[in-house]
C-alpha cells in the first residue's frame, strides 16, 4: 500500500452491522437489475432501419455485409477507431476488444460479433496480430458503411447490431461512449473493488485514492506486450 491508500480504508464495523448495509445496498442492485431487464425488453421492441448492400473487405477480399453474418442472423459490430498508418490504434478500443477470446457461445443464439474499421484490411490484420487480438477483423475501407452507422473515418468508436433475414439487412441498436461498458467484464470488476476506478470524476469518499481518467487503462503497447506474439510491445 501507498501512504494514500493507507488511509483509504473502510470504517470497521460488526458483522450485523454490516450485513444491514450489503441488505440495504443490495435492494438498489436489485432494482437497477431489473431496470436493465426493462430496458433490454424495450430493446428488443426497436423498430429497425434495412440498410444497402454494403460490401466490406476480410482476410479473404470482398464480401458482402449480408454474408459477414456466416449464416446467422443477427450480428454485433464493435467499429474500431483508427488512423491509417498509426503504429498504435486507440488504447480503449484495442483494450476493450482485447476482452473477447471466446465468442462460440453466440452460435447458440444465432449471432455473431466482429470488428469492422475504417482502416485499410492489410494494416488492421497486421494490428490484429501485434496485439494477439481474438476477433475477426473487416475493413469498411472501400464503402461508406462505417459513416453510415455513425463510425465515419477519423471519429470515434460504436457498437452497432444488425439483423439478418435473407439478403436484407437491417440495423437494430446502436450505442458509443459510455454505453459501450455493458458489453465489458472490466469495469463491472473493477466497480466491485473498495476502491473503484480510482478515477477523479468518482464519487468516492474523502481520501480514496484518485487518478486522472483514463491513467489506469491499459494503453495499445501493454496489450501488445501482454498478449501479442511477440511479447514486448514492439
Amino acid at each position: 500500500m501507498t501512504e494514500q491508500t493507507t488511509k483509504a480504508l473502510p470504517p470497521v464495523v460488526d458483522r450485523e452491522t454490516w450485513q444491514a448495509e450489503l441488505d440495504e445496498l443490495r435492494r438498489r442492485e436489485k432494482a437497477a437489475t431489473r431496470e436493465l431487464d426493462a430496458i433490454a425488453a424495450q430493446r428488443r421492441r426497436l423498430p429497425m432501419v434495412e440498410l444497402g448492400d454494403y460490401t466490406l473487405i476480410g482476410a479473404d477480399g470482398p464480401i458482402r455485409l449480408a454474408d459477414v453474418f456466416a449464416g446467422r442472423s443477427q450480428l454485433i459490430v464493435y467499429n474500431h477507431m483508427w488512423t491509417d498508418g498509426a503504429e498504435w490504434q486507440c488504447g480503449g478500443c484495442t483494450g476493450f476488444t482485447s476482452q473477447f477470446v471466446r465468442l462460440d457461445f453466440l452460435d447458440n443464439y444465432d449471432a455473431r460479433f466482429v470488428i469492422v474499421t475504417n482502416g485499410p484490411i492489410a494494416e488492421a490484420l497486421a494490428y490484429k496480430e501485434k496485439v494477439g487480438n481474438q476477433m475477426d477483423w473487416y475493413s469498411s475501407a472501400e464503402s461508406p458503411f462505417g459513416a453510415d452507422v455513425d463510425a465515419p473515418p477519423g471519429a470515434g468508436f460504436a457498437v452497432n447490431v444488425f439483423l439478418r433475414d435473407g439478403d436484407k439487412v437491417y440495423r437494430t441498436w446502436h450505442t458509443n461512449g459510455r454505453g459501450t461498458e455493458q458489453l465489458s467484464h472490466t469495469f463491472p470488476l473493477i466497480d466491485l473493488l473498495p476502491w473503484g476506478r480510482q478515477e477523479e470524476w468518482q464519487d468516492s469518499p474523502d481520501g480514496w485514492p484518485k487518478a486522472p481518467t483514463y491513467s489506469n487503462w491499459l494503453d495499445s503497447p501493454d496489450i501488445a506486450r501482454l498478449y501479442g506474439p511477440a511479447g514486448d510491445g514492439s
